[in-house]
């Protein structure tokens, strides 16, 4: 069918590629096939449109080569069959009965390319298939992207998908609906305002009022009368009766954020208000009743507070009914890109930018840092890089100076031999495929494609563990 048939056997551009060919012309279809899959893709053939919507039930494919003029069903009717299943699909439609007219009609129909047969050469041939199988895996992944995003981005600033988040959003969505007492534990920037809103959010309490409470700015002379509120006079300074933070968030929830710091004295009274679900206001003999749901957080070890005596035992008990820890961001390094995305995305939109991307050293960087801020640390950083970029990229320039000259840092043996024999293999893998993926990147240009090939692995293989060291 073509004169350089054999030309291209060893470019092997659609290794990973899965395509369907349909075709009732049985010569083009055994010559395409061969065409194909000399150059590495995985061909699939149908002799006529319904066979290969029958097909497409069961197979998982990159793209279609169609022939235009087909018995049955034909060519631009089988496209737009197809596109009506899954928009994401590339088609590209052959004819040997090509013209403008053709060519357009295909074009508005959603074909990602017109060919004409006799084909201008195998090679042009195998680029068009290839060019269609790469935008389909370009926009499904944008598409997981998205869904990722989406998913996470249903609990606000809260993302991540590592195994210890995951644990997280169960037990958000287990205690929202419960009126237990919730204890937040967790490294301050965890998050742990961002975890009782969403509890919050999601409970039937939804639209009452949320009140986050910093204890620890609240001075210790205030801070009952803050709570719990006064009547006039009780104090010097209490020229009016006023309710306190409690009462406020009536019906609803309210967050006592670092709660390791109350005044032991005031900690006798939130216990009673536990207890009771009643509150007495500064100054006042009269008790009243409140409905409020109480979350408490720390990022001091409230046990090891307990044993100096700072804290109330029977208050911990009484706040940790469900305790919720938070994990260092150091602890789930995989969350690192798709948390520095989802702020560049958020300030890039608020400051109205198309910054879309995040340089491969940056991403580096970003995931040497041990964010002793955790992820509040990290959105100032993509906060920072917004706004001090030039580009479309972020660059390492435009990153906070300790962030940006840390340099990524392999595990030494000496120190993985100290390890459980599990985590110190662990540790090494991890190591050389890092260094591995960076290298074939490196080599290839930055082209994942080309990288994969060289690599040897299937391009979603090469991905899915490109992605995992924010490559």
């Amino acid at each position: 069918m073509l004169e350089n048939d054999q030309a291209g056997r060893g470019d092997q551009i659609g290794r990973g590629y899965h395509v369907l060919v349909v075709d009732d012309d049985l010569i083009t279809l055994r010559s395409v096939e061969r065409i194909l899959s000399v150059r590495g893709f995985t061909v699939t053939t149908e002799t006529n449109g319904l066979r290969a919507l029958s097909s497409l039930q069961t197979l998982s494919v990159d793209a279609l080569l169609v022939d235009l003029v087909m018995p049955g069903i034909s060519g631009i009717d089988l496209l737009k069959r197809i596109r009506e299943m899954d928009d994401r699909m590339q088609v590209v439609m052959m004819t040997a009965f090509g013209d403008v007219d053709s060519a357009v009609t295909a074009l508005k129909a959603g074909a990602h390319d017109f060919l004409n047969k006799p084909f201008e050469s195998a090679d042009a041939l195998a680029l068009a298939v290839y060019k269609a199988a790469e935008h389909f895996r370009l926009l499904s992944r944008a598409r997981d992207l998205e869904k990722e995003l989406e998913i996470h981005e249903r609990y606000g600033d809260i993302v991540g998908s590592s195994a210890p988040m995951v644990e997280v959003y169960r037990m958000v969505e287990s205690v929202a609906h419960s009126m237990a007492t919730v204890l937040l534990q967790g490294e301050s920037g965890t998050g742990k305002e961002l975890v009782a809103r969403a509890i919050h959010n999601r409970g039937p309490r939804a639209r009452a009022p949320f009140i986050p409470v910093n204890c620890s700015a609240i001075p210790e002379t205030l801070v009952e009368a803050e709570l719990f509120g006064h009547v006039k006079g009780a104090f010097t300074g209490a020229v009016e009766s006023r309710m306190g933070l409690f009462e406020a968030a009536r019906g609803g929830t309210i967050l006592l954020d670092e709660i390791g710091d109350l005044p032991l004295q005031t900690q006798v009274k939130l216990l009673r208000t536990l207890q009771d679900g009643e509150i007495k206001r500064v100054g006042s003999n009269e008790t009243v009743r409140v409905d409020t749901r109480v979350i408490a957080a720390s990022n001091i070890d409230l046990q090891d507070a307990m044993e100096r005596g700072a804290f109330r035992r029977d208050l911990f008990y009484r706040l940790s009914v469900i305790t919720i820890s938070l994990p260092p961001l150091r602890q789930r390094p995989e969350d690192i890109p798709l948390i520095a995305y989802h702020f560049l995305k958020k300030y890039a939109a608020r400051s109205g930018r198309s910054i879309t991307r995040i340089s491969l050293e940056t991403m580096q960087a970003l995931r040497a840092h041990s964010w002793p801020g955790n992820v509040r640390e990290l959105e100032n950083a993509m906060e920072r890089a917004v706004v001090m970029a030039r580009e479309e990229t972020i660059l390492p320039g435009d990153l906070p100076a300790q962030i940006a000259d840390v340099r990524p840092s392999q595990p030494s043996a000496e120190l993985m031999l100290d390890l459980p024999f599990a985590e110190a293999k662990k540790r090494a893998v991890e190591a050389f495929e890092s260094a591995y993926v960076e290298n074939m990147l490196k080599r290839a240009g930055g082209n994942v494609s080309e990288a994969a090939r060289q690599a040897g692995l299937d391009r979603s293989n090469f991905r899915r563990i490109a992605r995992k060291f924010g490559q």
